[in-house]
C-alpha cells in the first residue's frame, strides 16, 4: 500500500508515541425515541387537554371524553384522579383568585406558588397574588406582561416563559435567554421540569428542551402527534409526555450505545431496505405514513453509489471489529456492484467491456422503457440541453432476467472506486477474492483510458456525465464547471487501479494528465465555491470520496502536499455542516498535516471541535428514518445565508437556507435526508412519512470513525 508522505509521517508519529490520534469513548447516551398514542391505543379521545405523571409513576391523560392511564403501552379509562394520585396538580380554585388569564401555576418544594398570567408573573403571598419584578440588572425590567408558563426545576429555580424569551431565577438574580442565546422559539404554551434540572417548554409550533447548556427543538410528526403543545409532564427517567389535539406524544430518553444504534440500522436495512437478491441499497416506499408493514421497492439512479457507500462502511466495520457479519455484508455489496458490470455484456446493446450499469430491475415487471423517450425529450428541452435522448435506456440482459439502466453517471463511478480498494485491502483475504476485485477495477479503468477518459455507452457515445477527457474539461465551455471535480475523480480512479493491479501504466496516465493537461492544478479547486452552503452538494460528497482514496494511494513524489491543501480548503468550507463522514475522511489524512508555500509553512490540520461535532451528529440521528416534514425557518436562533451563498445560478428567489447562531447547520434531529449529498443548509423539509431511508448515512461514518481510531 502506498501512503502519502503526510499520512506516513502521521502513522510513524503515532507508532513512536510522538502523537496520539484524537479519540473519544462513547458509552451509553440517551437516544431520543418518539411514540404517539391515539384512540387506537385506548385513549378516550385524541383531544388531550392535560398530561400528568402520578405519584405512582403512572402517566395520566385528561381528554375531552374523560381520563385515562397508560399501562403496558395501552390506555385505560379511569375516574378523575384525586390529589393523592396527582399531588403536583394545582387546585383549580386557585385560578379564580387571579385577575386576567392564568396560563400555568407552579409550586416549589418550598411551597412557593407562582402563576403565569396575561397580567404578568404573580406570586401568592398572605395578601394574595402579587407581581414579581424581573430585573435585568441593567436598569431595566424584562418585558413579561404576557407570561405563558412557569415551572420550578429540581434545584427549585424558577423558570419563566414569555414572548420576550426565557428567564431563570438564580438566587437573587436572573438569567435570560433569547434567540441570540440559542432559544429556538418563544410562542410558549407551558413549561415542565424534569430530572437533572432539564426543562421542557411547550410552544404553538413544537417543543423545546434545555439542559442548562444546549437547546433542542422538536417539531413535526417525527417527534409529536401535533405541533401545538397543551401540556407537558416529565417522568423520573427524563421521558417527556405531551398533550396535543391529536393525541399523546412521548419522547423517550432510551439509553443506548453507538454500536447498538448501528445494530438497529443494520437490522432495519436487512428487513426493509435491500432490493433484489443482490441487496441494492437505497430508500423504499411505505404504503402509509410510518407504516413498515408493506414495503414498495423501486430503483434509484444511484443504486450503485448508495450500495458502494454502504459497502464501504461494512469494510471499515470488518477491519475495526472483525465481525463476520460485516464481512458478509461487504462481500454482498461487492457482488452487487460487480454484477452491474457483468450484466451489461453479451447482447446487441452491450457497451464496451468494463462499463457499469446504474442499477437493475427484474425483467418480469413493467418495461421501464415505456414512455421514456418522451420524458427524455422534455428533460432536454426544459432542464438540461445536453441530456441524452435515445432508446432503450434500459436494455435487457443476455439471460433476459434483468433490465439494466444505462447512461451511467460520474456519481456511480466515484462510489465504485471508493468501495473497491477498501474491499480489496480490508476484506478480500484470498488471492482469488483479490483477483475478482482487480478484474472489475482493471476492466473499468481500461474502458476509461481506452476511450480517451470517457465512459462510452452501448450507442457508441459518451454518457451524459461520463466525461473526463482533457479536451472537454480544459477547453469546452460546457464543461469548465466540472473541470476540478472530474480531474480529481480521474486521478483518484487511476491511483486506485495502480494500487490494486500493481501496473504502473496507470501511473503513466496520472503523470500525463498532470504534466500535459494540468489535472493536478485543476484538482486544487474541485468546484467554484461562493462560501459555505453554496453549490451542488453532490459534488462535495463525491469529492471527499475521491480525496480520501487519492491521498491514500498517491506516492510521495507526486502532488501530495498540494492535494492535501486542496482537501483542507474543501473541508474548511464543509466544517460548519457537522458531517462526520467529511470530518473523518479529512482527519484520516490531515491530523498532522502542514502546507509549505513561498510565504511559509502553515498547520492545516482539522480545527478544534471536529470530533465533538461528529459525535454529536452520530448521537443525534433519529432511529426513525421516515421522511417526516420539518419546519425551522420561523426559529429565533437562525441566521439566513447571505444571498451570494444561498442562491443557485438557476434560482430566481432566495431560498430559505440558513444556520444556527452558533455558526453550525441545524442538528440532524431537525432535518431529514437520505444521503450525504443533501443540502444541510435547508431550513424546511417536506415529506409525508411514506419513504424509509437507509441507515448508511450513520453506518459509514460510524464504522469509519471506529476504523481510524476516532471512536473507541
Amino acid at each position: 500500500m502506498r501512503f502519502s508522505i503526510l499520512i506516513l509521517t502521521c502513522l510513524l508519529a503515532v507508532a513512536t508515541g510522538l502523537a496520539e490520534v484524537p479519540s473519544v469513548t462513547v458509552g451509553k447516551f440517551p437516544q431520543e425515541v418518539a411514540t404517539k398514542y391515539t384512540t387506537d391505543d385506548g385513549l378516550p379521545s385524541n383531544d388531550v387537554r392535560g398530561i400528568y405523571v402520578g405519584a405512582d409513576g403512572m402517566v395520566y391523560a385528561e381528554t375531552a371524553l374523560g381520563w385515562a392511564v397508560l399501562k403496558k403501552h395501552h390506555w385505560s379509562r379511569v375516574a378523575e384522579p384525586g390529589q393523592n394520585v396527582l399531588p403536583g396538580r394545582v387546585d383549580d380554585r386557585l385560578f379564580t383568585e387571579i385577575a386576567g388569564i392564568t396560563n400555568q401555576i407552579a409550586q416549589s418544594d418550598e411551597n412557593r406558588l407562582v402563576a403565569a398570567t396575561s397580567k404578568g408573573l404573580l406570586e401568592k403571598t398572605p395578601a394574595g397574588f402579587q407581581p414579581i419584578v424581573i430585573d435585568t440588572g441593567k436598569g431595566s425590567q424584562w418585558a413579561v406582561e404576557d407570561v405563558r408558563g412557569v415551572a420550578f426545576d429540581t434545584s427549585n429555580r424558577l423558570w419563566v416563559a414569555s414572548l420576550a424569551g426565557v428567564a431563570c431565577q438564580t438566587g437573587p438574580g436572573w438569567t435570560f435567554y433569547t434567540g441570540e442565546d440559542g432559544l429556538p422559539y418563544n410562542d410558549f404554551t407551558c413549561v415542565a421540569a424534569g430530572p437533572d434540572d432539564v426543562v421542557w417548554f411547550g410552544t404553538r409550533i413544537g417543543a423545546v428542551r434545555f439542559d442548562g447548556e444546549n437547546w433542542a427543538y422538536r417539531q413535526g410528526l417525527r417527534w409529536l402527534p401535533s405541533d401545538e403543545i397543551r401540556s407537558i409532564a416529565v417522568d423520573d427517567h427524563g421521558n417527556a409526555w405531551f398533550a396535543t389535539a391529536d393525541g399523546v406524544g412521548c419522547i423517550e430518553r432510551r439509553m443506548m450505545t453507538l454500536a447498538e444504534k448501528a445494530d438497529f440500522y443494520e437490522e432495519e436495512m436487512e428487513k426493509y431496505i435491500r432490493r433484489t437478491k443482490f441487496g441494492y441499497v437505497s430508500e423504499v416506499g411505505l404504503s402509509a405514513p410510518g407504516d413498515k408493514s408493506e414495503i414498495r421497492y423501486s430503483d434509484s439512479d444511484n443504486d450503485g453509489l448508495w450500495t458502494a457507500m454502504y459497502g464501504a462502511g461494512e469494510c471499515f466495520a470488518y477491519a475495526a471489529t472483525g465481525d463476520p457479519k460485516a464481512k458478509d455484508r461487504a462481500k454482498r455489496a461487492f457482488e452487487a456492484l460487480r454484477f452491474l458490470q457483468k450484466v451489461t455484456q453479451g447482447t446487441e446493446f452491450s457497451p464496451p467491456k468494463g462499463y457499469v450499469a446504474r442499477t437493475i430491475l427484474p425483467a418480469d415487471g413493467p418495461n421501464p422503457n415505456d414512455g421514456r423517450v418522451e420524458g427524455d425529450r422534455k428533460k432536454r428541452e426544459t432542464e438540461d440541453k445536453l441530456w441524452k435522448v435515445y432508446e432503450p435506456r434500459w436494455p435487457l440482459s443476455a439471460d433476459k432476467k434483468w433490465y439494466w439502466k444505462s447512461d451511467t453517471s460520474s456519481d456511480e463511478l466515484d462510489g465504485h472506486y471508493f468501495f473497491y480498494p477498501l474491499y480489496y485491502d480490508l476484506v478480500a483475504d484470498t488471492e482469488e477474492e483479490k483477483e475478482r476485485v482487480r478484474e472489475v477495477v482493471r476492466d473499468l479503468t481500461d474502458h476509461l483510458v481506452e476511450h480517451n477518459y470517457q465512459l462510452i455507452d452501448f450507442d457508441g457515445t459518451v454518457t451524459r456525465w461520463g466525461v473526463y477527457n482533457p479536451e472537454a474539461l480544459n477547453h469546452d465551455p460546457n464543461w469548465w464547471v466540472e473541470r476540478g471535480l472530474k480531474s480529481l475523480s480521474m486521478l483518484s480512479y487511476l491511483a486506485v487501479a495502480r494500487h490494486m493491479t500493481g501496473d504502473d501504466k496507470y501511473g503513466e496516465h496520472i503523470r500525463n494528465l498532470c504534466e500535459n493537461h494540468a489535472y493536478d492544478t485543476n484538482a486544487m479547486i474541485y468546484k467554484i465555491h461562493r462560501g459555505p452552503g453554496s453549490g451542488n452538494h453532490s459534488d462535495d460528497e463525491m469529492a471527499f470520496m475521491c480525496y480520501y482514496n487519492l491521498l491514500k494511494y498517491t506516492t510521495p513524489d507526486e502532488f501530495t502536499q498540494d492535494l492535501m491543501f486542496s482537501f483542507y480548503s474543501a473541508w474548511t468550507n464543509e466544517q460548519p455542516e457537522m458531517n462526520p463522514f467529511f470530518n473523518f475522511a479529512y482527519a484520516a489524512h490531515g491530523l498532522e498535516a502542514t502546507y509549505t508555500s513561498p510565504w511559509g509553512t502553515a498547520n492545516i490540520g482539522p480545527w478544534g471541535g471536529w470530533l465533538e461535532d461528529s459525535i454529536e451528529t452520530l448521537k443525534g440521528f433519529p432511529l426513525d428514518r421516515c421522511n417526516w416534514a420539518s419546519k425551522n425557518s420561523h426559529r429565533l436562533d437562525i441566521e439566513l445565508l447571505p444571498r451570494q451563498q444561498a442562491v443557485e445560478l438557476t434560482e430566481q428567489n432566495r431560498p430559505e437556507y440558513g444556520y444556527r447562531v452558533n455558526g453550525k447547520v441545524l442538528p440532524v434531529e431537525n432535518r431529514h435526508f437520505n444521503h450525504w449529498n443533501h443540502n444541510p443548509w435547508n431550513l424546511n423539509y417536506g415529506g409525508n412519512g411514506q419513504e424509509l431511508a437507509s441507515g448508511t448515512v450513520y453506518l459509514l461514518p460510524y464504522y469509519m470513525g471506529l476504523y481510524h481510531g476516532f471512536i473507541k
